[in-house]
Formats: structure tokens, C-alpha cells, sequence
């Protein structure tokens, strides 16, 4: 088997079920089928099942769904612009002063710090 085979992505591994469940394969048929070809790499039963199901309910799409949560968009120009003049103005300002500012976590804010 070559390494890229082995190397697949988890897009790949979907777009496989996804062949596999067009051509009417139950999900114990192509796990079976994908450990023989990739052994470690193949993805768990579980999954197998979980994205056979998908497809089968018509989904189409292989890519993941998106997730519920605040999108990362912590690191921008005008949050870089803001944190520098807070700190010009006052160097003892603290990073939950700043992230209160900002209405961003002091977690994120730390995150944003160091990529400056």
C-alpha cells in the first residue's frame, strides 16, 4: 500500500463512504472493505455508520457542517489598530480592561496579544 494511500483526509475517507453507499454497500461492507486497504487509517466503524447514514439521507456534501460558536475573527487590523492605542494611552491598562473594550475573552485577547 502506498503512503499516500494511508494518508487519506477525512474528506477523502467521506468521499469513499459516500462511492460506497451509491453503489448500495452497507456501512459493516465498506468498513470492512476500507480496513483491508487501509488497515490503521481507516476511520472507525462508528464513523463508517454515522457518515453512511448521511449519505443515504441525501446528504451530498463531504465537508464538515459549521459549528456553533463565535467565528474566529479576533485577530483583525482594526482589533491590532485598538489594542496599540490602549496601550499608548496607557501602559498600565490591563488585558481584561482591554478585553473589555474589545467585548472579546481575555483568553482570545491573549491569543491576539501574542500574534502581534
Amino acid at each position: 500500500m502506498s503512503a499516500e494511500l494511508s494518508n487519506l483526509s477525512n474528506i477523502e475517507h467521506r468521499a469513499v463512504i459516500k462511492y460506497f453507499v451509491k453503489k448500495g454497500k452497507t456501512p459493516k461492507e465498506i468498513f470492512e472493505d476500507m480496513v483491508s486497504v487501509l488497515q490503521e487509517s481507516a476511520p472507525s466503524y462508528t464513523m463508517v455508520k454515522k457518515w453512511a447514514r448521511l449519505f443515504q439521507q441525501e446528504r451530498e456534501s463531504c465537508e464538515d457542517d459549521p459549528r456553533p460558536g463565535r467565528p474566529v475573527t479576533v485577530v483583525t487590523e482594526e482589533n491590532v489598530r485598538k489594542i496599540e492605542k490602549f496601550v499608548l494611552a496607557d501602559r498600565r491598562i490591563k488585558l481584561w480592561q482591554i478585553a473589555e473594550e474589545l467585548q472579546i475573552s481575555k483568553n482570545e485577547l491573549e491569543k491576539l496579544y501574542t500574534s502581534i
